[in-house]
């Protein structure tokens, strides 16, 4: 990285006097010494990458939390639940789910051309697409071929899917950033569409036809949850984007002994709820201490979360000692859109952000895997 390229996203200058130590290109580590690396092998900065556009396409069919209810009343009488637990609990008064006519694979098309047309790139200059998302409707061949197919991008065009539950856009991000940083690609296209639809109706149809306890109703209450929708962002070189959002580095780091807290199927979704967000948090947490000797993360402009419920956003709030100002939601109104919620929580902040602005993406997925991305608007 460059001294005065670095200094534009770090105005007090180089962090804890590091000194770069030789890595993969563009993917520098920082140390007090070359001998002195740091803990594993996932923080990376950027010199050369930009995000130069997001956008996505939501759902026109609203499905209030009160209607899901009102279906489930049967079981919320059984189990004496009182009215509004979705609303109480998880702060979700609705979500978007695709009306007739619509799919989670036009909608990510929509997604990607529009992104493209913001970002004023033609389809057949992109090098690369990675579809992110968790919805599938078969194993083979990978969803990616399909939006390969529906946005007119080039043979040359590598395409595949990532699949790493909610954090799998920041994943593709950070893969695509790679690449354009050691000259593979020009620009690459990171794309994600997901359809609740399935999920939710066949968590509501056994919650009302089987004789649950309380227990195991609240195993499968996070399925009631999600929600729809797409999103797509273009990435390419900062050199040819000044007006671009320069991205500056993250961290990833795994604590895969959690790898059973939340196993979901179209068929349903069971998490252990408590035991996934005091694992999560100890994870961000950990993540977000490692990285303080190479990114000044604390007092960034924005911080843009995975979008779960209530109580996981003011639990990461809480955790990080984040300003809850600069913590945008969009839970209420969407719920939890999986790996699409990121990018669509940021294309609905941008009208608001300025040049100059650090953004923060920050991530967690089931597994257990968090990520964190960090922008300079």
């Amino acid at each position: 990285m460059q001294p005065a390229t670095y200094l534009a996203a770090y105005p007090g200058g180089y962090p804890s006097s590091r000194q770069r130590v030789p890595s993969a290109p563009g993917c520098a580590v920082y140390a007090q010494d070359a001998g002195d690396l740091l803990p594993g092998n996932a923080t990376t900065h950027f010199d050369d990458v930009a995000l130069v556009s997001v956008a996505s396409v939501l759902p026109s069919r609203v499905t209030t939390s009160d209607d899901i209810e009102e279906r489930l009343a049967p079981a919320l009488q059984r189990l004496k639940l009182k009215p509004g637990l979705l609303r109480r609990v998880a702060g979700v008064n609705e979500r978007r789910n695709w009306a007739e006519g619509e799919s989670s694979d036009e909608a990510t098309i929509a997604a990607g051309k529009q992104a493209l047309a913001e970002a004023g790139v033609d389809p057949g200059e992109i090098g690369l697409i990675i579809n992110t998302s968790v919805t599938r409707k078969h194993l083979e061949p990978s969803v990616a071929v399909r939006l390969h197919h529906g946005l007119g991008l080039p043979s040359s065009a590598i395409n595949f899917d990532v699949a790493n539950a909610c954090l799998g856009f920041i994943n593709g991000m950070s893969l695509a950033a790679g690449m354009i940083q050691s000259g593979q690609v020009k620009y690459a296209l990171i794309v994600n569409g997901e359809d609740a639809d399935e999920i939710q109706v066949n968590t509501i149809n056994r919650l009302v036809r089987e004789n649950l306890d309380r227990d195991a109703f609240m195993q499968e209450f996070a399925s009631l949850t999600l929600g729809s929708g797409a999103a797509a962002a273009v990435l390419g070189r900062a050199s040819d984007h000044p007006e671009g959002h320069r991205i500056v580095g993250g961290v990833t780091r795994a604590a895969t002994q959690f790898y059973d807290l939340c196993v979901g199927s179209v068929d349903g979704m069971f998490t252990d709820a408590k035991a996934l967000l005091k694992g999560g948090l100890d994870l961000v947490v950990s993540a977000w201490k490692e990285a303080k000797g190479e990114f000044a993360w604390t007092g960034m402009d924005r911080y843009i979360t995975h979008q779960v419920s209530s109580v996981h956003t003011s639990a990461i709030v809480r955790a990080a000692k984040l300003d809850r100002e600069r913590v945008p939601v969009t839970y209420p109104s969407l719920g939890n859109v999986g790996p699409a919620s990121i990018p669509i929580t940021l294309a609905a902040e941008q009208k608001t952000l300025r040049r100059g602005d650090r953004v923060l993406l920050m991530g967690v997925g089931s597994g257990l895997n968090t990520g964190m991305l960090e922008l300079a608007w």
